[in-house]
C-alpha cells in the first residue's frame, strides 16, 4: 500500500513562476494544482482538500488574501505560505490573521517555502534589529495599512488617502524600496 502524496496548492499568476514552482514541487514528492485567481481556487476547493498552500498576495488585480480566507475556512489545517514582492507590516498581519502560517518576501525558493511549511511555531529567539527606516517605506507601509483597512479596496484607499486612484495604483505596482 503507498502512502498518499500531500496536496499541494499553487496560487500564482505569473505562468512561468508557478509553472517552475509546481515542478520543483512536485519533484520533492507532491502532488500539485495550480490556479491563477481566487475564482481558480474556489473551483477546485469545491472537489479538492490541500495540506498546503503557497499563495501570491497580489493576483493582477485581485488580494491573496482572498485566496487565504477562502482555504482556512475550507480546512483550517491547511499550511499557508503568502509569497510576495509587496511585502508590507499591514499585509503579513492580514495573512497571518486570515490563516497563513507563515509570509515570505519574493525571491523565495521551493527550500524557503518547504522551510516555513515545516516551521508552524514561532521562534522567540529571531533578533529584533533595530534597522532605520525610509521615508518611502514608511509611505508604503501606511498605504497598506490603509488598504487592508478597506478591504483592498483601491478607490477607497485612495480617498482616504487623499490620491487619486490611478496614483495609488501606480505605486502599488512598484516593488518596495529597500
Amino acid at each position: 500500500m503507498t502512502t498518499p502524496l500531500p496536496h499541494l496548492v499553487i496560487v500564482e499568476d505569473d505562468p512561468a513562476f508557478g509553472r517552475t514552482l509546481r515542478r520543483s514541487f512536485e519533484r520533492r514528492g507532491y502532488e500539485v494544482l495550480l490556479a491563477t485567481s481566487p475564482e481558480e481556487l474556489e473551483q477546485l476547493l469545491t472537489h479538492t482538500a490541500f495540506h498546503y498552500a503557497v499563495v501570491d498576495l497580489k493576483l493582477g488585480t485581485a488580494s491573496g488574501l482572498t485566496c487565504v480566507q477562502m482555504l482556512h475556512e475550507k480546512d483550517p489545517d491547511t499550511n499557508i505560505v503568502v509569497l510576495t514582492g509587496f511585502a508590507s507590516i499591514a499585509t503579513a498581519v492580514e495573512a497571518i490573521k486570515l490563516g497563513a502560517a507563515h509570509y515570505l518576501a519574493k525571491p523565495a525558493n521551493t527550500d524557503d517555502i518547504e522551510d516555513a511549511f515545516n516551521r508552524r511555531e514561532g521562534n522567540a529567539a529571531v533578533p529584533v534589529e533595530g534597522r532605520k527606516t525610509s521615508i518611502k517605506t514608511v509611505e508604503w507601509e501606511y498605504i497598506h495599512t490603509t488598504l487592508a483597512e478597506c478591504n483592498f479596496n483601491i478607490s477607497e484607499a485612495a480617498r482616504r488617502l487623499g490620491m487619486h486612484r490611478r496614483t495609488l495604483a501606480r505605486k502599488l505596482e512598484k516593488q518596495q524600496v529597500k
